[in-house]
């Protein structure tokens, strides 16, 4: 198994502009391979889903190929994978579906850690209904959320729990599967946002527990889009406000209107890709074997580059990594003594370095570790940074703090 970076960045135009990308994060860049995916879907015949016309069949089999790719993506179903304008969107689509089924005194749970997309939508449907929202608290200096925090807030009234895979401020992965155990046992629900952690490590929605799951397909180098996984048993007992004519089906009933599909295209070339990253290796077994060794490789290689980010940043005086947990992602979120975020920011982006400053819709978070809504500086890595890239971001922070 192996990872070639120099064959890998030679994929992706945006590459060329020599910037050095760190905001892996907040949006991936793109293959050219998800690239002339989308443009093929465009240029071919496309119409509404269909079994009669070139472009009916086209889009037919561009939906059934996207399905199938985000299950062996996530180790679900595909006909458990339904499709949105963005995960925040699908999120409180299925906040508002499942609202229905609570009543007044029922009690939903949300964590400090987590994106605001998957808090209010949330509480602002348990407030709709009457229903009580409890808050789970993480450790601020360790960044850690445990399986205790959760269980503290659990009762007999528990509906569902919302909890992050993966902190998309400071990287902390919880554990997610231990959770799972603790909210099926209180007889609730438990929803995972996985937007951070599916760019960074291999899905498997059966192990982890998650009853529903939502990604964003840019944030793993494919097009803007949402999805959401769920069981297609679970998902066949709700009923989502839908159009009268419009298909009842699982998962059609939860996608409203048109799919966009081109960007479904787009989503199964970007799991085609991530499927070839460990190289050579790639070429055997099926998609999702092929996924799981790709991920362990990429892996590899980001746990070497956050090493030699970190050794970097140790040199650096005046300058506080706030990202400690000890299971996170390739993430770091830091701030400078006297210095403000947003300076460092700008000052690496005149010397093309993208790592911006902000609490990235972490309100949460950001104010329980001290940061208040300013946040930090977040590094963040993704399949195409390398060494040079490293390199040049300590390079640049050395520079900016005098150092």
């Amino acid at each position: 198994m192996t990872y070639d970076i120099a064959s890998i960045r030679a994929r992706f135009p945006a590459l060329d502009s020599g910037v050095a990308f760190f905001d892996g994060p907040g949006g991936t860049q793109t293959p050219r391979s998800v690239i002339d995916a989308v443009a093929a879907a465009m240029a071919a015949p496309l119409s509404n889903r269909g079994r009669l016309t070139a472009g009916e069949l086209n889009s037919d089999r561009i939906v059934i190929g996207a399905r199938t790719a985000l299950g062996d993506l996530l180790g679900a179903a595909p006909g458990g994978i339904v499709f949105g304008r963005s995960a925040t969107q699908l999120t409180y689509d299925l906040a508002r579906t499942l609202a229905r089924t609570w009543a007044p005194g029922d009690e939903v749970v949300v964590t400090r850690l987590d994106h605001d997309a998957n808090i209010r939508p949330w509480t602002q449907a348990a407030e709709a209904v009457g229903a009580v929202v409890r808050w789970a608290d993480f450790d601020p200096e360790t960044g850690e959320l445990a399986p205790s925090d959760i269980a503290a807030v659990l009762t007999e009234r528990t509906r569902l729990v919302a909890v992050t895979a993966a902190s998309n401020l400071i990287g902390t992965r919880p554990p997610v599967a231990r959770i799972a155990e603790l909210v099926h046992a209180a007889g609730a629900l438990l929803h995972v946002d996985g937007v951070h952690h599916t760019a960074h490590a291999c899905v498997d929605l059966g192990p982890l527990g998650a009853d529903t799951y939502v990604c964003s397909a840019y944030k793993f180098l494919g097009p803007h889009l949402g999805v959401l996984a769920g069981s297609p048993e679970l998902l066949a007992e709700l009923r989502p406000d839908k159009l009268l004519p419009s298909s009842n089906a699982v998962p059609e009933r939860f996608e409203l209107g048109t799919l966009p599909y081109e960007l479904l295209a787009g989503a199964e070339a970007a799991v085609d890709f991530l499927a070839g990253l460990a190289g050579d290796d790639a070429g055997t077994g099926t998609r999702r074997e092929r996924l799981v060794r790709s991920f362990a490789a990429l892996e590899g290689h980001e746990d070497v580059l956050r090493g030699r980010i970190e050794s970097g940043l140790a040199g650096i005086p005046g300058l506080t990594v706030h990202s400690r947990a000890k299971d996170r992602t390739p993430t770091l979120l830091m701030t400078f003594e006297g210095r403000d975020a947003a300076d460092a920011y700008r000052f690496l982006a005149e010397r093309d370095i993208a790592a911006p400053a902000a609490s990235f819709y972490a309100l949460e978070a950001s104010r329980r570790i001290g940061l208040g809504d300013a946040g930090g500086l977040r590094i963040g890595l993704a399949p195409y940074n390398d060494a040079s890239d490293v390199d040049r971001l300590i390079e640049g922070l050395a520079r900016f703090t005098g150092a």
